[in-house]
């Protein structure tokens, strides 16, 4: 769709210009009368109708446009773009990175994400979904002695996991962590590198959670899930410990039963 949109506008005085432009179009998008592909007037007249300068709109513009919600298509116009959260990675990045305890924090929501998505998962995933599951676990096998490479294919595993529960606000907001996300699992992921039957314990769990999807057994999934992050955390206190006492007394990484 390529029609300009109609603007209807709002008596706002306790907004600046800036604030009324974003907040306009947020509403468009909210309310469904601004879609994917729809163009947007000119600024010219944005800015005529909306009380504000150009300027100002351009500004708006390319703030939306950095955060993926718009395009400005040269000699045409601009236009509404399909979300796409990944395009938000970098901020949250840069903004969670600043603050103490955000990894922390950050660790808390995937594991809680995740969780909600590996139930969905059980439902809803379909045999595309399963077979793209399969190929990061088989991915993570052939990675296993690799810590920077196999870190990222067990990333991937656990991505497919959120995708395979076909929830886009899930999704959404993984895709928008994502990056943070990655990086702190890399470094999980190195810590605990050297810890003894480590390679066992990851390919077998990871083998564990996708049959209980494959099952369709939610309770199932999420118990496995959840003992998944606790044993991993075990295991990563415990290479911090043998690191600083320069011997290694690793807890087991055998399932409990």
């Amino acid at each position: 769709m390529s029609k300009p949109i109609k603007i209807v506008q709002q008596d706002d005085t306790n907004q600046d210009g800036y604030d009324r432009v974003l907040s306009f179009l947020r509403d468009q998008l909210v309310t469904g009368r601004l879609k994917t592909g729809d163009r947007l007037l000119p600024e010219r007249d944005l800015a005529s109708a909306l009380g504000v300068s150009r300027p100002v709109i351009r500004e708006a513009l390319t703030a939306l446009s950095t955060l993926g919600a718009v395009e400005i298509r040269r000699g045409y116009g601009t236009v509404v773009r399909e979300p796409n959260f990944t395009a938000l990675a970098d901020y949250f990045s840069l903004v969670l990175a600043q603050q103490a305890g955000a990894v922390d924090d950050v660790m808390q929501a995937r594991i809680a994400i995740e969780r909600q998505a590996i139930r969905l998962a059980c439902s809803r995933a379909l045999a595309p979904d399963l077979e793209r599951l399969s190929q990061a676990l088989q991915a993570i096998k052939e990675t296993i002695a690799d810590p920077v490479r196999g870190g990222e294919a067990d990333f991937h595993f656990h991505t497919m996991i959120v995708e395979a529960s076909h929830s886009p606000a899930l999704s959404s907001v993984y895709a928008a962590v994502a990056k943070l996300l990655q990086e702190s699992h890399m470094e999980r992921r190195q810590v605990i590198a050297n810890v003894p039957d480590v390679d066992t314990y990851l390919i077998g769990h990871h083998e564990a959670i996708l049959q209980a999807i494959r099952r369709k057994n939610p309770s199932e999934a999420d118990a496995l899930l959840t003992e998944h992050f606790e044993i991993g955390a075990n295991l990563r206190e415990d290479a911090a410990v043998a690191d600083a006492q320069g011997r290694s007394r690793p807890r087991p990484t055998q399932r409990v039963s």
